[in-house]
């Protein structure tokens, strides 16, 4: 068959998701970019979604065999291709380092494990570097119970709806500060909902006056059997008291009860181990000057 290669289009958004499940269904060396990856970056205030259309899909027929993603804007990206294309991934390779890189190059993730691809970053004259990433995973089957600390309770929070309480939680939670007029000043506007978001996995937790203390999402796709989570923080005046792992736990023990066996995160954190997560796959990153 003949293998054509286009440029995303709005419209291969859910063909996109779909290749992501099927590269990750029984080889997971490429689970750091999983379809939950693509959708989280998709709909990212700081994704710059004027580039989507440099984004390379190849195509057998109407099916995604292989794709060159970036990584939130030019400079990082994602390259995979399903298993039986496996001699494709140079031409995706370079097909990346061409459209995707900025003034400093382009990295890629490429798994230890993933010895093709490596011999093939390597033979384009992509060189290993110090930056690395780091993949752990939580058997849901081994999950305790934990229950919020006293006083804080749940709420439901829709991210349109609450787009900017959200985004006061996630600026303080990720330590840019707690002077709201400087927040004020660099808020980005969140205009679309995630298209596969699933409230029940999405919890925010709020203080006994009523503040958003916490935030902790799940992504979890029935095609598949695992959850990712992304993103979990707390603001810091709420820290050291376990709200962030009950969260964390409840949110898994949903996606659990949904049909997800594993979840996995983009983490090396203690505080992930503490929660009952084991480091499984690392990934070096390639650049390319």
């Amino acid at each position: 068959t003949m293998i054509e290669c286009r440029r995303f289009r709005e419209e291969d958004y859910d063909i996109v998701c779909d290749f992501l499940i099927e590269l990750n269904r029984k080889d997971r060396t490429h689970i750091n970019w999983n379809w939950a990856r693509f959708e989280w970056m998709f709909e990212h205030p700081e994704c710059d979604r004027s580039l989507l259309g440099s984004i390379g899909l190849w195509f057998d027929e109407e099916r995604v065999v292989g794709a060159a993603i970036y990584d939130m804007y030019f400079g990082e990206a994602f390259c995979g291709v399903l298993p039986e294309y496996s001699g494709l991934y140079p031409e995706v390779l370079k097909y990346a380092w061409r459209e995707l890189k900025d003034e400093s190059g382009l990295g890629i993730a490429v798994c230890d494990e993933n010895k093709e691809e490596i011999e093939a970053a390597s033979s384009f004259d992509f060189s290993p570097a110090d930056q690395t990433e780091t993949i752990m995973v939580c058997d849901l089957e081994k999950l305790l119970p934990c229950e919020l600390p006293e006083g804080f309770h749940l709420e439901p929070v829709d991210p349109i709806d609450r787009s900017e309480d959200l985004q006061w939680l996630f600026w303080q939670g990720f330590d840019h500060g707690e002077d709201r007029s400087e927040f004020e000043k660099n808020k980005t506007p969140v205009s679309r909902i995630r298209k596969h978001f699933d409230p029940e996995l999405s919890l925010i937790a709020a203080s006994p006056d009523g503040t958003l203390a916490a935030c902790c999402c799940l992504w979890y796709h029935p095609d598949t059997d695992y959850a990712y989570v992304e993103p979990v923080c707390t603001i810091p005046s709420c820290r050291e008291k376990g709200l962030a792992k009950a969260m964390l736990i409840q949110a898994m023990c949903r996606a659990k009860e949904k049909g997800a066996l594993r979840a996995y995160v983009i983490s090396d954190s203690p505080f992930y181990e503490k929660t009952g997560f084991e480091k499984d796959k690392h990934y070096t990153f390639y650049w390319k000057v």
